[in-house]
């Protein structure tokens, strides 16, 4: 049960550890832990910091898309 739920959130959530891990050459469990961490010290704030990261690469990758076919987009 715990290794299902631990691939559903691996596979499903935003990305944003992963992201960070191989743009920094950082492993991507340490940066999951730093941000429990975090969250955990400062009461939850580093969770925005979390959604406005997932929403800047979701507008990145719409913008990226865009531009390799600007016909879908007008």
């Amino acid at each position: 049960m715990h290794e299902k739920f631990r691939t559903f959130i691996e596979t499903n959530v935003f990305g944003v550890c992963t992201y960070l891990g191989e743009k920094f050459n950082i492993a991507t469990s340490k940066i999951r832990l730093y941000f429990i961490y975090l969250s955990f010290f400062t009461f939850g704030s580093p969770v925005i910091i979390y959604f406005f990261i997932a929403f800047w690469m979701n507008v990145k990758q719409y913008i990226m898309f865009g531009k390799r076919n600007p016909l879908w987009y007008k």
